[in-house]
């Protein structure tokens, strides 16, 4: 995302108002798209229902909030209660021969996209990409799973949903509240009324919403899998090609690492190893984030030579109290279900 744009949407920049006269009646024609799309879908027409339940992890604003981390927390909290799940996805930044596409282990990000393979790499339950997502989901029922969570999909509603999971982020919230591209905002903050759970990923959450944070781990080598300690990283360059780069270089300062060199990327990036490897030289270790090292780790194989190349994985940490409150909603829907069939 362009810098001057985050700054017209989250912190009221004059250019903003240069803008205006282009961007704000574009934002106006998006809402009534937003609005209408929205209200086709409520009165019933077209959406697939599948014969499993769906649960749809996404948000109102461009931009990563930290849906892949709840997701990976969801399938993992499914897992521990006897449930089956799949994954679906549109797999944005990939290009696979033909959709439906179903992943295994040597799917890479060029096929599937980065966030696809990060969660098939990271729970290893089955994972189907799609732009109709209702045709992944179909892809994975023969697979004997019985409950599907959509990484993000939020507006996709040609897919009907169980439960709907909003992430914000309680740092930036909705910036100015317009749609875009005069803001970041999908739909408008009123569609929140309607969703299940609002998780607010840091800051201060408000009134109705749960708290998460993102909780690092340790540093992992790309190439080796050996583990270090934040502490391990003096005159280290930082790289983040997700929605906020910010997020990460904060993280990194949190656990007391000053970078000597932060290089922040769009979301999705498609990196090129001459590019990082002269990134890597500014300092003695690269770090990146883990859904960063999923595109960097297919470079292995014709760069043998990457060594100090590290990434931080990171998990979404909710209360037990209010994990074992979605849990029991969760399953409630489910037992409402009988078996599945494809």
């Amino acid at each position: 995302m362009a810098g001057w744009v985050e700054k017209i949407w989250f912190e009221n920049h004059p250019l903003g108002l240069l803008g205006a006269p282009l961007l704000w009646p574009l934002s106006k024609v998006f809402g009534a798209i937003a609005r209408k799309r929205r209200a086709s879908f409520l009165d019933g027409n077209g959406a697939y229902r599948a014969p499993v339940p769906v649960i749809v992890v996404g948000n109102i604003t461009v931009g990563g909030n930290g849906k892949t981390p709840v997701v990976i927390w969801l399938v993992e909290q499914l897992k521990a209660m006897g449930m089956t799940p799949g994954v679906v996805s549109r797999g944005y930044g990939g290009k696979a021969e033909s959709y439906p596409f179903v992943l295994d282990e040597n799917t890479t990000t060029d096929k599937a996209g980065d966030e696809p393979v990060l969660i098939y790499q990271r729970t290893g339950v089955p994972v189907a990409i799609s732009p109709v997502r209702s045709e992944a989901v179909k892809a994975l029922l023969p697979l004997g799973v019985d409950i599907i969570i959509t990484d993000d999909g939020l507006q996709h509603y040609k897919l009907a949903r169980d439960i709907e999971f909003v992430i914000v982020d309680g740092e930036r919230r909705f910036g100015n509240e317009h749609y875009m591209p005069f803001g970041p905002l999908r739909e408008q903050t009123d569609r929140l009324q309607s969703v299940d759970f609002i998780v607010c990923n840091g800051g201060q959450p408000e009134a109705g919403e749960i708290a998460m944070n993102l909780a690092p781990s340790q540093f992992v080598n790309l190439k080796t899998g050996e583990k270090a300690q934040a502490s391990s990283f003096d005159n280290a360059v930082a790289m983040a090609g997700i929605g906020n780069p910010q997020r990460f270089f904060n993280t990194l300062s949190a656990l007391g690492i000053t970078p000597v060199h932060c290089e922040p990327f769009a979301d999705h990036k498609a990196f090129e190893y001459d590019q990082l490897a002269a990134l890597a030289e500014k300092g003695q270790h690269l770090l990146m984030t883990e859904k960063d090292a999923v595109k960097c780790r297919d470079m292995l194989s014709q760069h043998p030579n990457i060594k100090n190349w590290w990434y931080l994985p990171v998990d979404a940490n909710i209360s037990e109290k209010d994990t074992i409150n979605m849990m029991n909603i969760i399953k409630k829907v489910k037992d409402g279900y009988g078996s599945p069939t494809a």
